[in-house]
């Protein structure tokens, strides 16, 4: 059984399941025609296939908005600033738009940000933003009346209320990397915003003339009580001259106590500025605020004089960072030459990977994916090389590195990283030396979910080991291993950190004791396989060996005679009532990490030869790989909706599951992963806003579409090595710095073709289901004949299948 999405609910489920967009026919434009005429890149530059769009409906939680590649600023529309749903701040099915903000999350399910909100208006100066409202102006535009629904009719498209929130017009939102448009309805107010790395820029045109002015929401973020606002504490804002303002402020809500420094600068000056407290508007005069509830109303004469330009730069260290970032990024006022420079950049890094596929709706997933593959981490150092670091101090970087935020590592170490040692080699070292600086910096240790110098603790394990491994284990150089080290050594043998201790005593943490026990578990046990290896290349022996034999540890919550991972008491016996469907064995907490036993029993990454052993052999352990796939996907209740995605009880919208498609590779039945692969990459990633089955999760989702779409995965990534999929594209070459390219070819491809028939490295025979990433980083022609019908004995022999733990099949699954 197929079910792709779980909750399909209101205006979402108008979201069609690869078939109409909400927007119907206006879905092309956005996406593709309208690129080049929005940015001025030529037609043929592979941007135009980018939909900024995906992933905005449904539970994609991304956001439309413009930023660089891995910038600080992300200057996007929020449309909501509270529920689950609006986690980046902009959801499809919301109707009205509160403002600009200038931070945002990409495709997280936790959530923050929404930094220094800016909404242009005339008339009153409103102080609230006023009721969510219902569908836009134009939503229902391309549906007839079937569509609609009985519940959602075109007399609900109302005003959302009295507040600062405009509606919109749909058939004026655009969006390209590093551009969006849209026309604000209540005003007719054409809104459009660009970026560079720390700035963002926006030009507002107002049709109409008379007054107008521009409200700064210095209070708004994201919060997750609708009835609690976003928790600020030490707040400024301080009006400098005629043009200018600037201002800072503590957030204690995901990330808590995060520090953010804000300069805005105005294209002409305003006539008159108002402070304002607690809603209630300071003495006429007043220059600063103090507080934390504060708000600006920034006043101008001829609204339609002339288009009005604002532009923002932001720092995590203070004021006067934030507009040496502002001087040094942004001079001027040139928007569309800004507009265009970060389409240049955009297109600078998009075209690192060519491809050549005769379908438009997978060059349109493919670049999107690509897209979303590089919204994070993101920079969060100045111009100067000052940066705030994880103690909340502010620290100085070594020259030519950078500092970073929003590593969501439980996610992002299973593609994302190793999609990044391919096709930006040269952005490793330092985003991995910000890691290794975090370790050192952090009272929390290891990081885990850092954010803008706080770790928000999220998630389970400290998969920044993973990354650090990986990148050693390839040979990076630049990074600091040796300073790595002892700061993991730490972690993995002495701290008293999320049931370590247990794990060191038992061999596993008891599920009687804390939740999320099973997860923690495997996840910890792949964190010590990562070690292991680190501890081997920096020369501690004696660890190595102790952390590999450890790293086995997921054999004490496998229950043999059930074949699935389960809870386990402190005195050793399994506990009741189990159920391979459900969250845990009792109500106080879960044992699984967003999954259950059947997610769960596969989710050993690193010893799969040694694993097959206990299930009776690799046929045991296939049948219930395949039984995965073929089993009801019914869910209890409680399930989190982050399962989603479900193929039986394989969930594609959640993390946990990414990696098991390619297991078949281990079984010597490598036909079965081309086929589930294709499967996947044909009904999970359709081009639209509810285009992802789950949350995009800084990148971790679309990465894995995109190496599988190349054909590769790394299901182990410290082991250096990808196992083949089937690729999805004709032709594509991957840029991998130094003039070296990687060229993959699939020859006799195309729809109903998922099947290896044979494969060629460099012209000649290749009869292995993997390759290294030494053999693909030193260039080369990677070669599929591809056809309807699998041809078995590719990759079934034991020599031709994928390492594991250190050793090949069959020797020691039995």
């Amino acid at each position: 059984m197929v079910t792709r999405r779980r909750f399909l609910q209101g205006a979402a489920a108008l979201t069609l399941l690869g078939g109409l967009d909400p927007r119907g026919a206006l879905a092309a434009p956005r996406g593709q025609g309208s690129a080049a005429a929005l940015t001025g890149l030529a037609k043929n530059g592979v941007s135009r296939w980018v939909d900024v769009f995906v992933g905005t409906g449904g539970h994609g939680h991304t956001y439309p908005g413009a930023s660089l590649p891995w910038g600080m600023v992300q200057l996007s529309p929020d449309t909501n600033d509270f529920g689950w749903d609006a986690c980046s701040g902009y959801h499809q099915a919301d109707g009205s738009i509160m403002g600009f903000s200038h931070t945002h999350l990409s495709g997280t399910g936790a959530s923050d940000m929404l930094d220094v909100l800016v909404m242009p208006a005339q008339g009153e100066v409103l102080l609230d933003p006023g009721e969510r409202g219902l569908p836009p102006y134009n939503y229902y535009s391309k549906f007839d009346g079937a569509a609609r629904g009985p519940h959602l009719t075109p007399d609900m498209v109302a005003h959302p209320g009295k507040g600062y929130r405009s509606r919109y017009d749909r058939a004026s939102e655009q969006g390209v990397p590093g551009y969006y448009r849209v026309r604000l309805t209540d005003h007719d107010i054409l809104a459009e915003l660009t970026a560079t790395l720390r700035t963002g820029l926006h030009r507002y045109t107002f049709a109409k003339g008379g007054k107008a002015h521009l409200l700064v929401d210095f209070a708004h973020g994201f919060h997750d009580d609708p009835k609690v606002p976003c928790k600020v504490s030490d707040a400024t804002l301080k009006l400098v001259g005629n043009d200018t303002l600037v201002g800072s402020r503590r957030v204690h809500q995901w990330a808590n106590g995060r520090h953010i420094y804000f300069a805005m600068k105005l294209s002409r000056p305003f006539a008159q500025a108002t402070l304002y407290s607690e809603n209630q508007p300071l003495p006429s005069g007043t220059g600063e605020a103090k507080g934390t509830h504060l708000k600006a109303a920034l006043h101008l004469d001829d609204a339609n004089k002339a288009p009005l330009l604002v532009k923002v730069g932001l720092s995590g260290v203070d004021v006067a960072g934030a507009l040496r970032n502002l001087e040094s990024e942004l001079p001027g006022w040139d928007f569309e030459q800004v507009r265009q420079a970060a389409a240049k950049n955009w297109e600078t890094e998009l075209s690192r990977i060519h491809i050549d596929t005769p379908s438009v709706p997978v060059k349109r997933t493919f670049y999107s994916a690509l897209y979303h593959t590089m919204l994070a981490p993101t920079l969060f150092s100045d111009v100067d090389g000052r940066y705030r670091g994880m103690d909340l101090k502010v620290h100085e970087l070594p020259k030519g590195q950078h500092n970073y935020s929003t590593y969501s590592l439980w996610d992002t170490y299973r593609a994302l990283h190793p999609l990044y040692t391919l096709y930006q080699p040269d952005k490793v070292p330092d985003i991995v030396n910000g890691l290794v600086r975090m370790t050192a910096e952090s009272p929390e240790g290891p990081p885990v979910w850092p954010l803008q110098g706080v770790e928000t603790g999220t998630m389970i394990g400290y998969h920044s080991a993973v990354v650090i491994a990986e990148a050693h284990a390839k040979g990076f150089t630049g990074i600091d291993y040796a300073k790595a080290w002892p700061l993991f050594r730490k972690r993995a043998f002495d701290d008293d950190y999320r049931g370590l201790p247990w794990y060191r005593k038992l061999g596993y943490i008891p599920s009687d004791k804390e939740g999320e026990t099973v997860s923690k578990t495997l996840e910890y046990a792949y964190d010590d396989w990562a070690l292991a290896d680190l501890a081997e290349r920096v020369g501690a022996k004696d660890d190595a060996k102790k952390l590999r034999e450890r790293s086995r540890n997921y054999r004490h919550v496998f229950d043999q005679k059930l074949t699935f991972m389960r809870p386990r008491g402190s005195n050793g016996q399994w506990l009741e009532p189990f159920d391979p469907r459900e969250m845990g064995h009792f109500e106080k907490w879960r044992d699984f990490t967003e999954s259950n036993p059947w997610v769960a029993t596969f989710l050993n990454q690193h010893d799969l030869y040694g694993y097959m052993g206990m299930f009776g052999g690799v046929a045991a352990f296939e049948r219930k790989l395949d039984e995965l796939f073929t089993t009801r996907s019914k869910l209890p209740a409680d399930a989190p909706p982050d399962i989603a995605g479900m193929i039986g009880q394989y969930a594609h919208g959640n993390e946990p599951s990414h990696h098991v498609a390619y297991l078949y590779a281990y079984t010597g039945n490598h036909w079965k992963t081309q086929s589930r692969v294709r499967m996947l990459l044909e009904t999970m990633y359709p081009p639209q806003p509810d285009g992802l089955a789950g949350n995009e999760d800084c990148g971790q989702m679309s990465a894995w579409y995109v190496l599988s779409a190349l054909g590769l995965y790394p299901v182990d990534p410290v082991s250096t090595h990808y196992v083949f999929g089937g690729p999805l594209l004709d032709h594509a070459e991957v840029m991998l710095g130094a003039g070296k390219k990687l060229v993959v070819e699939a020859h006799g491809n195309g729809p109903g073709k998922p099947y290896i028939q044979s494969v060629t490295w460099n012209g000649k025979p290749w009869t292995k289901s993997w390759i290294s990433h030494a053999e693909l980083a030193a260039g080369g022609t990677l070669a599929f004949a591809m056809g309807d019908k699998p041809n078995k004995r590719f990759g079934a022999a034991p020599e031709d299948r994928p390492p594991s733990f250190g050793r090949m099949a069959g020797k020691g699954e039995a």
